[in-house]
């Protein structure tokens, strides 16, 4: 495990000093402690009260993006805090997909996460895979979530895909998407953030940034009341749909052609499972080492949402 807690204090304080306008920083997924999973902490804990005092220091809303935790069960779930600008914890997220099977002993939560920032507007909250599954989003706009602060934590080379994802998340759903990768063990950078048209307003690239984004949440009640940009209305069109869709019912049968598709297992070396010739598996994999420190994973987001203008580093 690392601990990557004075470091990421080091950035609150630095981004402070330097954008004191800013309201609201977001981290990377797992940024506290790192990837490893095999020492998990207990939350409330130290590691959290250090974040709390830092957010407490500067006024900030702080999402922490996360560490793995070991609840009182003994189960190990993926939860990222969100500490208000009086250096409380306003709620805990868990994160419902953890990315089975290779984190097949990190347990899923089960609760969505939606929380309101005083004269500003509701914020939703999932992590990394979550975003593959749209039902998490679309339960999380029908809370009346007006902004999606995702952390993630991607070193593999579907990243194009998340971004191709977050640009399409927020068209589908009309609110700005925060999507902030790590760097480091586990992570290429490459953040980004959408707004609720579909238009990236910053990528990143893959070293470490700061990128103080101003965002109007204006636009996302306009286009959620008018359409994205004057055309599909789709969380109305949803809402008044004419069908309910039976592939949400466990018993309804009509999955019937995804339980042939096997186990949720990792692929084995020679599997040619759903292949009807031969397959030829090969790699290419760069040289160890780079410019990141393993330990940190900073990649870290920064919004400022007052008056509805956000940031992200």
């Amino acid at each position: 495990m690392h601990d990557n807690i004075a470091a990421m204090i080091h950035r609150i304080d630095v981004v402070a000093a330097r954008f004191p306008w800013v309201q609201m920083i977001v981290f990377s997924e797992l940024a506290m402690c790192g990837p490893v999973h095999n020492n998990p902490v207990p939350l409330p804990g130290p590691q959290e009260a250090a974040l709390q005092a830092a957010a407490r220091k500067h006024g900030v809303w702080l999402i922490t993006g996360g560490v793995f935790e070991r609840l009182p069960d003994g189960r190990i779930v993926n939860t990222c805090s969100v500490i208000g600008p009086d250096g409380e914890v306003v709620t805990r997220y868990r994160k419902m997909f953890p990315f089975r099977p290779y984190e097949r002993d990190v347990a899923a939560g089960t609760e969505f996460c939606v929380f309101d920032v005083p004269g500003v507007g509701r914020f939703g909250l999932s992590i990394c895979y979550d975003i593959w599954f749209p039902e998490t989003t679309r339960t999380l706009t029908a809370m009346g979530a007006e902004v999606l602060l995702h952390p993630v934590l991607t070193g593999t080379i579907d990243r194009d895909v998340e971004l191709a994802m977050a640009r399409a998340t927020a068209a589908q759903f009309q609110c700005y998407v925060f999507d902030i990768n790590g760097l480091g063990a586990g992570g290429v950078g490459r953040s980004c953030v959408v707004d609720p048209a579909g238009t990236v307003l910053h990528q990143a690239a893959g070293g470490e940034e700061v990128i103080p984004v101003e965002i109007d949440l204006m636009q996302v009640r306009r286009q959620r009341e008018t359409g994205l940009r004057g055309l599909g209305q789709v969380l109305k069109s949803f809402r008044d749909r004419d069908v309910d869709f039976s592939v949400y019912d466990r018993n309804s049968g009509i999955d019937s052609y995804l339980h042939a598709l096997g186990p949720l297992a990792m692929p084995q070396k020679g599997s040619q499972a759903g292949l009807g010739g031969s397959l030829h598996q090969s790699t290419a994999a760069e040289p160890a080492g780079g410019s990141h420190p393993a330990e940190l994973h900073a990649d870290a987001g920064i919004q400022e949402a007052m008056h509805g203008h956000g940031n992200h580093s």
